[in-house]
């Protein structure tokens, strides 16, 4: 217990400034690579957090587009787990060889031992992100198959674990936030504990809260707002993704004049650790 504790304490002493440690997604910084995993075509994409981000397991959050005939191919994890999402149109998401099309903003998670790919049949580039979350801090491991998945066979509905963020699924909650589970901790073999979808009203706020076993990213799907974390506030956009560390309370205000949707990751010091304390509630 002395030693975690004294870990978390030279995390907080080493934290940048929030507006510093917010991440950006600038597609100007995007670099393109061919063949990844033996895909078809290229990705373009930027690191936005990486293993050292974070204290918990989380390995890294990518952001960037899938051009059209373009992918990522059929590979394995044995040690980690890692969910591609798609932020808009549409993409052919492999799982353990079957394949469907999913309409974004959707993703689809694939389990330690399991295996995934995607590729973009489209006539049009399609805005992406991978999360990946290991069960040993910082290690990355994949197993190619050499199969780019273009022109496999589709299933009409998926056979696969998969999440939908649509704001028709989200439920009302206080001062008019929308939120929705979207994955729930069972579905991951990993410390990765939820996905959820938010939607906060114009001139709303998402209250103050902390967690004490769990670390969070906040990614503005749309809108603009004010992240608060600790004693600092800072503007965040569309694009932008928000660390939130153990312990630290943090909230979210819509200053724009459109909805302010929001999908969040956490990712547990535990299994199960599900902690959430609101401000004003302890």
């Amino acid at each position: 217990m002395k030693l975690w504790l004294l870990l978390i304490g030279c995390a907080l002493l080493a934290k940048e400034p929030l507006a510093q440690r917010i991440a950006h997604s600038d597609a100007s910084k995007y670099r393109a690579i061919r063949s990844v995993h033996a895909g078809a075509g290229e990705l373009k994409f930027v690191g936005l957090f990486d293993a050292s981000t974070f204290s918990t397991n989380f390995i890294f959050l990518h952001r960037g587009v899938i051009p059209p005939g373009g992918g990522i191919g059929h590979h394995y994890h044995n040690h980690m787990e890692e969910m591609f999402v798609i932020l808009d149109g549409e993409a052919e998401f492999t799982i353990d060889g079957r394949t469907s099309v999913l309409q974004g903003p959707a993703g689809a998670p694939c389990r330690m031992g399991r295996s995934h790919a995607i590729y973009n049949p489209g006539t049009k580039p399609v805005e992406w992100m991978n999360i990946a979350v290991g069960s040993i801090k910082g290690k990355y491991d994949a197993s190619d198959l050499g199969d780019d998945r273009v022109g496999v066979a589709k299933d009409a509905k998926p056979v696969f674990i998969n999440m939908r963020l649509d704001r028709a699924l989200l439920r009302p909650g206080p001062g008019g936030v929308m939120t929705r589970r979207a994955l729930t901790p069972e579905v991951f073999y990993t410390n990765w504990s939820y996905v959820d979808h938010v939607l906060v009203p114009v001139g709303g706020t998402l209250p103050a809260h902390r967690h004490e076993g769990v670390e969070e990213f906040y990614y503005v799907m749309a809108g603009a707002g004010t992240a608060t974390v600790g004693n600092e506030s800072a503007p965040v956009a569309k694009g932008d993704a928000v660390p939130v560390f153990l312990n630290e309370v943090h909230s979210f205000k819509n200053t724009g004049t459109e909805l302010l949707e929001l999908m969040v990751v956490g990712v547990a010091r535990q299994k199960w650790a599900l902690d959430t304390v609101m401000v004003g509630k302890e």
